[in-house]
């Protein structure tokens, strides 16, 4: 490992074997202070790690040198507790992101601090940081949603250490400067749109571009009539199975429909499809003669899907809002508040709430207004009649 000798020997510069940045440690006012310079030229770690020490000499004399544990510490005590109080609540997925995003981008930042230490002026440091190092990486910044979710993290993090007593208040990591964001609606398909779109997978089933495509392109005609009549989310279809669902008789509209059992994010829900699905469930048994264990939907298809809306022209609204098969479900419950459903009833059927749909729905479909109501006039008083003159007798 090798060492440099800083600042009379106050002050130590180090290289790990297993680590291309050079570290740097001091012994001050009884206790070790250790950061990386995140530099891997010797000379400039040399700079950052003596500006370091100075800072920190300055806060001892201020009386402004903090004690207590890291945040590198207190990281490590989140993600031992997030992995077991998680376990089969969250995605595996989800926890290791969580962990992916501290050891990669936050801890090289915050871990040599002191939790106290940690105001939201260092963390609207950390947003910049992670700025300039993302532009100048891969010429972009980071997501809005990527900086959301390392936000997110670091309060997990600060919350963990003051649920131990490391921390006595978690700071306000709220973003400044913060302008209310436009609520866009929810890319999906008007009902003309929606139609050339099953047009052009119907085409594409009864003549696929080669022969070896044709299971493939029958399933995706399907899969666009199965998704548009039942609201469902992507990751729920691809958990369905034969045996969620079944073919019934509906007293109340007269009708014969789906009902499905389905199994999603927000646990385990029910669904009743429109009538135009019960066709598409049909063909899939038809053609896969399946177990009642096999998934509906084995594959996504999402390339075939893609390359349909492109040769379409579907692949963005004219917000240049993205289109994928989540529009299916965004195209489902568009269709049912323009046909005038009841917005409760939509909600419990898709498994979310009212005010989602209002406020990513319902405010841009226009026969959701009633102009009856809007249009309200008061009335107004009769004017009084003018006295007549009495005529001279």
């Amino acid at each position: 490992m090798a060492d440099h000798v800083l600042m009379g020997g106050r002050l130590h510069l180090y290289q790990r074997e297993n680590s291309r940045y050079w570290q740097c440690a001091t012994f001050l006012d009884g206790r070790n202070y250790r950061m990386s310079t995140r530099e891997e030229s010797l000379s400039r770690a040399k700079d950052i790690a003596e500006d370091w020490y100075l800072e920190l000499r300055g806060k001892l004399k201020r009386g402004e040198l903090i004690h207590g544990k890291t945040f590198a510490y207190a990281a490590e005590q989140f993600i031992r507790e997030y992995q077991i109080i998680t376990e089969g609540q969250r995605s595996e997925l989800y926890v290791e992101l969580q962990e992916m995003r501290l050891r990669n981008h936050i801890l090289p930042f915050f871990g040599h601090m002191v939790v106290g230490e940690i105001t939201p002026g260092v963390v609207q440091k950390y947003r910049i940081h992670r700025r300039e190092k993302a532009i100048t990486e891969r010429g972009q910044p980071p997501a809005r949603s990527t900086m959301h979710q390392e936000i997110v993290a670091i309060r997990q993090v600060l919350k963990t250490a003051n649920r131990h007593g490391w921390l006595p208040l978690v700071p306000d990591l709220s973003e400044p400067f913060k302008a209310s964001r436009k609520i866009s609606h929810r890319a999906w398909f008007s009902p003309d749109e929606y139609k050339q779109l099953y047009t052009a997978t119907r085409k594409r089933a009864k003549n696929p571009t080669r022969s070896r495509y044709a299971w493939e392109s029958a399933q995706l005609h399907d899969y666009v009539l199965f998704m548009a009549n039942t609201g469902l989310r992507p990751d729920e279809a691809a958990r369905l199975q034969y045996r969620d669902v079944a073919i019934v008789h509906d007293d109340a509209t007269g009708e014969t429909i789906l009902e499905i059992e389905v199994r999603g994010k927000r646990g385990v829900g029910y669904c009743k499809s429109m009538t135009g699905a019960v066709m598409p469930f049909r063909r899939l048994k038809k053609r896969n003669n399946p177990d009642a264990t096999d998934p509906i939907f084995p594959k996504t298809h999402r390339e075939m899907f893609n390359r349909i809306l492109d040769e379409e022209g579907l692949k963005f609204d004219r917000e240049g809002n993205r289109r994928t098969a989540y529009s299916l479900r965004h195209t489902y419950i568009c269709l049912r508040l323009m046909e005038g459903a009841d917005i409760y009833q939509i909600a419990k059927n898709c498994r979310t709430s009212v005010e989602m749909i209002e406020k990513y729905y319902a405010s841009h479909i226009k026969t959701s207004i009633d102009a009856a109501a809007v249009n309200v006039r008061k009335q107004k008083p009769p004017k009084p009649a003018k006295p007549v003159p009495a005529e001279d007798s």
